[in-house]
């Protein structure tokens, strides 16, 4: 019998954490307080982009994976992952659900257990709220009687090239004992593990990542509306550039910054800085204030270009590509495309969507969803490249529309203009 490992949180950080250590000969129980998730997963249905539903089922049928939302099915585990979300609220870190899953674990816990918060958060958080909350349900005092220590998930949803096995892991203990236990465990799961001294240095690490992106993703969204402005083509720039073998990384502008992590992440780490050293962290205030507003930055664009060619937004048919925040994933929360369509919808648009990851329910009230067919592109005043799945022929895109606003640069020719 192998060792019995919990994972609380069946999403895309959760999930294939948990098929993977079923497959490294782990006996797994995968927590989640979503019934209707639970009864999905134990009936081998996926919804998460990176396990297939025969992913899944492999699981299943080895008997060492178990999908529940009933913590006494964590009883005696080895190992526990949290990896539940943790959302901002009205700008501060929302740790709510790390609160339940520490209290829910706490009383589980058993002399030489071992508990890994995974869900990113500010530096501090494992020692300073997860572990007080261990003790107190445990009876048992961290580093003494059991492990602790905090691995940030890297999770890039979609990704085919990193993955889980491949991705380095960074991981930290609250003391050595608990990183030799913890980088151990994550040795039979990854190629490559990297361990840090502190628990807070593995929690910043995993801000510094998202931030530098963030931060990077605003120079060149600002780049590229001052290229325009100045009739300059930002794209070629950008690719003269990418030429650089040293000093430089290719980023491209984009309608706004979505998902579980860009537009999140970077605010965890300027509010533990103002918090811990009472100052802004004015890179990442900009950055915000940039990537928040190139949503209206597009739709000003196509207000525009539909002037130019005689014709308001009230009334316009716009066909917007793409909903989902990243190119061939099923998840639009937290997207700018979203955004985007409100509000045209608000300015009278009659707005339609094309993206197959997507599903009517997930969208706002105003938005028909149809496929990018040659009659849909033809009847378009406006299309819009938001996200660009491989999904859609370009080919066609560019010869049926009569305007192609393209946000992703992945259209040319004269009826196309980039952002």
């Amino acid at each position: 019998m192998g060792e019995k490992l919990v994972v609380v949180g069946q999403g895309y950080v959760g999930l294939p954490l948990a098929m993977r250590a079923v497959e490294a000969g782990f006996d797994v129980v995968g927590l989640d307080v979503d019934p209707w998730r639970v009864k999905r997963l134990n009936a081998a249905e996926s919804f998460v982009e990176d396990i297939s539903d025969e992913q899944l089922a492999d699981a299943l049928r080895t008997g060492r994976y178990l999908a529940s939302d009933d913590y006494a099915d964590a009883e005696a585990f080895d190992i526990c992952l949290i990896t539940v979300p943790t959302p901002l609220c009205d700008g501060a870190p929302d740790l709510r659900h790390i609160a339940s899953a520490g209290r829910s674990i706490a009383p589980l816990v058993r002399p030489g257990a071992t508990v890994i918060l995974e869900s990113t958060t500010y530096p501090g958080t494992t020692q300073e709220y997860l572990l007080p909350l261990l003790e107190e349900g445990s009876g048992l005092r961290a580093a003494a009687d059991f492990h602790l220590g905090y691995s940030p998930e890297r999770i890039d949803p979609g990704n085919g090239r990193w993955q889980l096995e491949n991705t380095p892991k960074v991981v930290s203990g609250i003391d050595e004992p608990s990183l030799a236990r913890i980088q151990a465990f994550y040795q039979k799961l990854v190629e490559r593990v990297v361990p840090v001294s502190s628990l807070q240095t593995a929690e910043l690490c995993k801000l510094l990542e998202n931030t530098f992106r963030h931060v990077n993703i605003a120079l060149i969204n600002e780049l590229a509306i001052f290229a325009h402005q100045l009739g300059i083509d930002a794209w070629e720039a950008i690719d003269a550039a990418a030429t650089k073998p040293f000093g430089y990384m290719r980023f491209t502008p984009g309608p706004g910054v979505g998902g579980h992590c860009l537009p999140i992440d970077p605010s965890y780490l300027s509010w533990a800085v103002k918090r811990g050293v009472g100052h802004n962290f004015r890179f990442v205030e900009l950055a915000n204030d940039i990537n928040n507003s190139m949503p209206d930055q597009v739709v000003h664009r196509l207000a525009l270009a539909l002037n130019e060619r005689a014709k308001p937004i009230n009334g316009s048919r716009v066909l917007l590509l793409g909903l989902a925040y990243k190119k061939n994933v099923g998840d639009c929360r937290e997207s700018p495309a979203i955004h985007i369509a409100r509000s045209l919808v608000k300015l009278g648009a009659d707005v339609r969507a094309a993206d197959p990851h997507i599903g009517d329910y997930q969208l706002p009230p105003g938005i028909e969803i149809v496929e990018a067919t040659r009659q849909e592109l033809a009847s378009a005043d406006a299309v819009a490249l938001l996200t660009d799945h491989d999904h859609f022929d370009y080919d066609l895109v560019e010869k049926e529309s009569s305007f192609v606003f393209d946000t992703r640069y992945r259209c040319h020719g004269p009826n196309v203009e980039h952002l």
